[in-house]
């Protein structure tokens, strides 16, 4: 009975297992009145769709027909949304469904895929089983005009556990537009509006930062020993240029493209926040806090940069509006956080433990965690062979050191900026001009508890 089973059906009992890993190719074009989409998938995530087999369990290509065209309505069509400006187009027309061999190249470009599902059908003397098998299919949606914007959500995520569309767009007269698109993408904009891309992007960067606890917890060590409001607004605001430097930098390809430079970064960000839990255990004074934070900034920026790698393919022309609106993300996430953060570390010291204390609890329980990200961190670094001396290695080291000048310099240039405006003399009000007058000095807040004075010891009676 088994055997008669698996005859007629063609596919064994693991076949309704779901797909790990399923790719689906799809080329969109818009010609005239008529968009066209083409999409390719494998046969063996067309799931509870039985395509008809002969007696040795080979599939029944000519009698899969109605199998095809199942597949098609139930996994593809009414699945994919294509939208033509704000409006979404009705249901498509298959122009074409095939089952085509594993073997076949024609989905390379989108003339070789058109003209393939045009041409004669697959024979039953392919001698193909069914989990071997691709189906290809043309879709056709009619439209107003092919210059008009128009916006997709493929909708193919339920084909497999990690499912990957490779997505080509090829708009009249202009170049082609290449996405890779991960599970649910949501509705993708294929040639978007700069609104569009500073909106995808601004969110993308709140969210980034909200979810990446490193970051946060470098941003915490940070403010933890700061009292005064001109400190805490220079020293984030280091970090906010230095990060955005670097940001900016990766994303125009600044940055080295080797596999070891990732985990280089990741380590040094759990370096720089065991070096600032430190620097707060051991009350290092905070004057020069701002150059610290610029400093361990521009590493941030390479590590932000990691999150746009996969996303900069959705800012259409808008590259440079796109950075800053996931920049302008980021600083809006940090705002969130030091909104929180500042009062209620204000607020530490009434629970019992003193300013300084307070600090040093936190800071070590902030060191213990950064600490083990960097020996994990670290060791996986150390999988990587140590790059050799090639050209393509000392080009890569020469852009970043460009990179690094050019950020050393504007902090120099800071450095200068805020030494000059301190030594700015400030008149007394009420004084004429060349008139002497003997002021004495105010004493100066204190800019951090390691900074303020310590208690003058009591006279002896």
């Amino acid at each position: 009975m088994a055997t008669a089973l698996l005859a007629a059906t063609g596919r064994p009992a693991a076949a309704h297992d779901i797909p790990t890993d399923v790719l689906v190719q799809a080329f969109l074009k818009p010609e005239g009145q008529r968009l066209r989409l083409l999409v390719r998938a494998p046969l063996r995530a067309m799931l509870d769709v039985e395509f008809p087999a002969r007696e040795d369990g080979r599939l029944d290509i000519t009698g899969a027909d109605r199998a095809v065209r199942d597949a098609v309505d139930i996994w593809i069509a009414r699945n994919i949304e294509v939208y033509e400006g704000d409006s979404r187009l009705g249901a498509p027309r298959v122009g074409a469904a095939r089952i085509s061999l594993p073997s076949d190249r024609s989905f390379a470009a989108y003339d070789a895929a058109l003209a393939h599902l045009t041409g004669p059908p697959l024979s039953d003397d392919a001698g193909l089983y069914w989990e071997q098998g691709l189906l290809d299919v043309a879709l056709e949606y009619p439209i107003l005009s092919d210059r008009s914007r128009f916006a997709v959500a493929m909708g193919l995520e339920r084909l497999g556990q990690r499912v990957t569309v490779a997505l080509r767009f090829l708009p009249p007269g202009g170049a082609e537009r290449a996405f890779e698109l991960h599970g649910d993408a949501g509705i993708v904009h294929l040639d978007p509006r700069w609104r569009q891309a500073a909106a995808r992007f601004a969110g993308s960067g709140f969210v980034h930062i909200l979810g990446g606890v490193d970051h946060l917890l470098f941003l915490l060590c940070l403010v933890i020993p700061l009292r005064r409001v001109s400190t805490l607004v220079g020293v984030v605001t280091a970090f906010t240029v230095a990060h955005s430097i670097t940001l900016l930098a990766a994303a125009y390809g600044l940055a080295p493209a080797a596999l070891w430079f990732p985990p280089l970064v990741e380590t040094l960000i759990a370096v720089s926040i065991v070096y600032m839990a430190l620097e707060n255990i051991l009350g290092v004074r905070v004057s020069h806090r701002w150059a610290v934070a610029f400093v361990f900034g521009l590493v941030h920026g390479f590590g932000f940069s990691a999150a746009l790698r996969d996303s900069l393919q959705f800012a259409g022309s808008h590259l440079v509006t796109a950075l800053l609106s996931f920049n302008l993300g980021v600083e809006a996430g940090q705002l969130v956080v030091l909104a929180v953060a500042v009062p209620a570390l204000a607020l530490l010291p009434r629970l019992g433990l003193g300013e300084r204390p307070a600090a040093i609890v936190l800071s070590a329980l902030v060191a213990h965690t950064g600490w083990h990200w960097m020996v994990d961190r670290g060791s996986d670094l150390a999988q990587f062979p140590w790059p050799g001396v090639e050209v393509a290695t000392l080009a890569a080291g020469v852009r970043v050191l460009m990179v690094l000048l050019a950020a050393g310099t504007l902090a120099w240039a800071v450095a200068v900026l805020r030494g000059r405006r301190s030594a700015w003399p400030v008149p007394a009000s009420g004084v004429p001009s060349g008139t002497a007058r003997s002021i004495s000095p105010a004493r100066p807040r204190p800019s951090s508890f390691a900074d303020a004075p310590a208690a003058a010891p009591p006279e002896a009676s």
